[in-house]
């Protein structure tokens, strides 16, 4: 018989082996309190790969956009007033925000709008749109593929951090828009159809510097399902972030 101490080590390295082979368990984190709710994903971690690696969806879901979230909440902590109005209303009001949390609720609600977005629009199978959402790609963006040019290059230009965006008005105008940081186009009044995020936490571990095959590639996650009930809400008045 192996002495205990030996065998003890050979069991705990057997084990340590096991759970290095084994898959991981992606754990959400728990939801931070306040006024503003942090959804879990609508989908497994590892549904946008190849494209979008498992690891990068937890870190920006449960780390970067949890953030935002618990930032947001303790700003207003003591602004009761501002923390009863919804999201999309803050931010196309930022000056009526206190000035001493107006940038962090500027950054933060942004972030948390966002990132609130993204998750919906992803976890698709890409492909083309179909419907009313492709009729008025065709007719405001000269086309799908015209659009993802004209997207993605935007993205590319995008110095530092920020989004990209289609936009959509009531009447079901489309427009292309990209924004720095975490500024949402819900800041100037406009309701984002679906937008991408080039903050290096959304591809880094992937794509490393190589920003444009991250535009690419994220074509093939968008849920086109998803995008269309947005451009529904739209022209119905009832779409929010």
């Amino acid at each position: 018989m192996l002495p205990m101490n030996r065998r003890s080590l050979l069991l705990t390295l057997g084990a340590a082996g096991v759970a290095a082979t084994a898959p991981r368990a992606y754990a959400q984190t728990a939801a931070p309190a306040g006024p503003f709710k942090f959804d879990p994903l609508p989908y497994p971690n590892n549904k946008n790969e190849p494209h979008i690696d498992a690891m990068t969806m937890e870190l920006h879901h449960d780390k970067h956009h949890a953030a935002y979230v618990n930032n947001l909440n303790n700003a207003l902590a003591q602004h009761g007033e501002v923390a009863k109005k919804p999201l999309q209303e803050i931010l196309a009001k930022l000056s009526a925000v206190p000035e001493a949390i107006r940038t962090t609720v500027r950054n933060n609600g942004g972030g948390h709008a966002n990132h609130s977005m993204f998750w919906q629009v992803m976890g698709g199978a890409g492909g083309d749109p179909t419907g009313g959402v492709k009729a008025a790609i065709d007719r405001d963006l000269g086309g799908f593929n015209k659009l993802k040019d004209d997207f993605n290059a935007a993205g590319g230009k995008i110095f530092g951090s920020g989004w990209v965006f289609v936009t959509v008005a009531k009447d079901g105008k489309l427009t292309l828009v990209s924004k720095p940081n975490q500024d949402t186009p819900l800041m100037d009044g406009h309701h984002v159809l679906f937008g991408n995020d080039v903050w290096e936490h959304a591809y880094y571990l992937k794509y490393q510097n190589r920003r444009p095959d991250y535009l690419k590639a994220w074509w093939n996650v968008v849920n086109w399902d998803k995008v269309g009930e947005r451009y529904a809400a739209a022209r119905a008045g009832k779409l929010t972030i």
